[in-house]
C-alpha cells in the first residue's frame, strides 16, 4: 500500500510533476495555472500543431494572458508533448479531453477511454489521476477505474482517482480557472483528500469535496441542465411574445426587478458552446439505464434546437414584407462565435443559421472581428468588412452581440435589421427599423 503522505508532501512543497491531457479550452488554462503555482507541468495532446505552439510560447486560448504562457515556457515550468511515455514522470495527471455527442445525441467517451489507456501504460504507484471532462454519472468508476486497475494496481491503495468537473466559461471577465470554486469527488476518502490538496495549492476558489465521483459528475450535469432548461423557457416565451406582439426583452427586464424567486435567462438564436447544448443529453443517455425518460430535458432541447429555424422563418417573413424572397437574398450575419467577445465557435447557432440560409438559396456573408475565417463542412468562409457590405445586403442579422460593433450605424445603414440578441437595446435613432427576436 502506497503511503499517501509521500504524495501529499510532494504536492505541498511543489516537487510533484503534474500532467494535463488535452490542451484545449480547459486543459491549457489548467496547465498554465498549475505552472504559475510553481509546479513543473507537462501537457499532452495528440495535435502536434498545438504542442508546437505551446512549446514556442504561442497562446491560442482567449482566457490566457499571452505573456504568462510565454514566461512559463521560458522558465521551463511548462512544456508540451505528443509522447505519452512521459506520463511515467508525472505524479498527478488530469484528463481534459472533449466528450462530444454523436449524431444520435449519445455521449462519445472515446477520447476519455483512449487517454486513460495511454495513462494506464505508464501508471505507477502513488500517482493521482483526475478526470475533468464532462460526462455522465458513473464514468470515472465504471470506465476509467477498471482500465487503470487492469495494470494490477488498486485504486485507493496503489494509485488515486477522482473526478473534478471543469467550469470554464470562455470570455467571463470575473471568473477564470484560477478563482472559480472547484468540486472534487474521489473514489475513496484518500483520493478526495489528495486531489483536493492539489487544487488548493493551485487555485484561489473554494474547494468543495463530495462523497464520490458520481456526485461530482451529476453536479456538473445539473449546472448545465439548469441553464439548458431555463434558456429553453426563455426561448419559448420569446416565440409566444413574438406572436402576441410583446417585447420579450422588456418582459425579462421587468421580471428581474423582483429581488427573490426569479433569475434572468435570455432567449437567442440557439444554444452554443461545448457545455449547455450537450451536457444535459449525457444524463438523458444514462437515465435510459434506469428506465427513466428525462422529459423536461428533452423538451427544452427540442425548443432550443428549433431556434435557428425560427430565426430563418422570421427572416423569410421580413423579406416577404419587403417583396423579396429568401432565395437569392443577400444576407449579412453579424457575429459567428457562439457568444460575445470570444473566438469560440463550438456549436454556434450562427453556423446552423448559415446552413439553413444557404440551403434556402440565400447568398450569405459574415463579419466577426474574433473569427477572421473558418472552415465548415468543407467550405471556407472569410469575414467581410461589414461597413462595405451592409448597404448592399437585403437583411442584416445580429447573431452574436460583440461589444465593439457600432450598432447605431448598423441599424441606420441596414435595409432590414433583425436583432436576435437585443444588441440594439441602447440604439437611440431609427428604432422603428429594429426587429427583435
Amino acid at each position: 500500500m502506497f503511503d499517501k503522505n509521500i504524495l501529499l508532501k510532494k504536492i505541498e512543497d511543489r516537487t510533484a510533476v503534474l500532467g494535463v491531457v488535452g490542451l484545449g479550452y480547459v486543459g491549457l488554462p489548467l496547465s498554465v495555472e498549475k505552472a504559475k503555482a510553481g509546479y513543473n507541468v507537462i501537457g499532452f495532446d495528440i495535435q502536434e500543431e498545438k504542442v508546437n505552439m505551446v512549446n514556442e510560447g504561442h497562446n491560442y486560448i482567449g482566457d490566457i494572458i499571452d505573456k504568462d504562457l510565454e514566461d512559463l515556457v521560458k522558465q521551463g515550468l511548462l512544456k508540451a508533448t505528443t509522447d505519452f511515455s512521459f506520463v511515467k514522470d508525472v505524479d498527478a495527471i488530469a484528463i481534459a479531453v472533449p466528450t462530444p455527442l454523436d449524431k444520435f445525441k449519445q455521449p462519445d467517451v472515446s477520447y476519455v477511454v483512449d487517454s486513460t489507456r495511454e495513462i494506464a501504460k505508464y501508471l505507477h504507484e502513488g500517482m493521482l489521476v483526475v478526470l475533468e471532462s464532462t460526462t455522465y454519472p458513473g464514468t470515472t468508476e465504471e470506465i476509467i477505474k477498471p482500465i487503470l486497475e487492469e495494470t494490477g494496481l488498486k485504486c485507493g491503495v496503489d494509485f488515486y482517482l477522482a473526478f473534478s468537473p471543469e467550469r470554464v466559461d470562455p470570455g467571463n471577465k470575473q471568473f477564470k480557472t484560477k478563482n472559480t470554486p472547484k468540486v472534487v469527488g474521489g473514489c475513496t476518502e484518500e483520493c478526495t483528500e489528495i486531489a483536493a490538496a492539489l487544487y488548493r495549492n493551485v487555485l484561489e476558489g473554494e474547494i468543495h469535496c463530495v462523497s464520490s465521483p458520481a456526485v461530482a459528475e451529476m453536479e456538473k450535469i445539473l449546472e448545465n441542465t439548469f441553464r439548458h432548461i431555463n434558456i429553453g423557457l426563455a426561448n419559448e416565451m420569446a416565440i409566444l411574445c413574438k406572436k402576441m406582439g410583446i417585447d420579450i426583452w422588456e418582459v425579462i427586464d421587468a421580471a428581474k426587478t423582483k429581488p427573490y424567486g426569479y433569475m434572468a435567462f435570455y432567449p437567442g438564436p440557439g444554444l452554443g458552446g461545448h457545455c449547455i447544448p450537450l451536457d444535459p443529453f449525457y444524463l438523458t443517455y444514462k437515465a435510459r439505464e434506469y428506465d427513466y425518460h428525462t422529459r423536461l430535458i428533452e423538451t427544452a432541447g427540442e425548443i432550443n434546437d428549433s431556434m435557428p429555424q425560427f430565426v430563418v422563418d422570421t427572416m423569410m417573413k421580413l423579406l416577404n414584407g419587403d417583396k423579396k424572397a429568401l432565395n437569392g437574398a443577400k444576407v449579412l450575419l453579424v457575429g459567428i462565435a457562439y457568444k460575445k467577445d470570444i473566438d469560440d465557435m463550438r456549436e454556434s447557432p450562427a453556423l446552423k443559421i448559415l446552413e439553413l440560409l444557404e440551403d434556402s438559396g440565400a447568398s450569405v456573408s459574415y463579419n466577426d472581428p474574433f473569427v477572421p475565417k473558418f472552415n465548415h463542412k468543407g467550405k471556407e468562409y472569410i469575414s467581410v468588412e461589414w461597413e462595405n457590405e451592409i448597404e448592399s445586403s437585403d437583411i442584416v442579422v445580429i447573431t452574436t452581440d460583440h461589444s465593439q460593433y457600432d450598432y447605431e450605424t448598423i441599424v441606420e445603414k441596414s435595409k432590414i435589421f433583425y436583432d436576435t440578441r437585443n444588441a440594439s437595446k441602447d440604439v437611440k435613432n431609427n428604432r422603428s427599423k429594429i426587429v427583435k427576436l
